[in-house]
């Protein structure tokens, strides 16, 4: 490993050992989340799209992700989708 993969991979330890790094939930922590998603980024398949990264333009209103609970509420024009 050279110096500088050596400094890279020190920088991202480092963020992760201060909290920096990705949170992950548990799925009972989530909830779906409808009519945010950008186009290509929802998270699974719609009436109109058969699966995930598949929406064509944001914001469909039939297109969800997955967001911490009771956060959907507080995004404007987004609805708690039904699962």
């Amino acid at each position: 490993m050279n110096t500088r993969h050596l400094i890279i991979a020190s920088a991202i330890a480092s963020l992760f050992a201060l909290g920096a790094g990705p949170t992950f939930a548990a799925k009972g922590d989530m909830e779906k989340c409808a009519g945010i998603a950008k186009a290509g980024k929802n998270d699974c398949g719609t009436a109109t799209s058969s699966c995930a990264g598949t929406a064509k333009k944001d914001n469909e209103p039939e297109a969800w992700i997955y967001v911490p609970k009771g956060t959907c509420d507080k995004i404007a024009g987004g609805k708690v989708a039904k699962k």
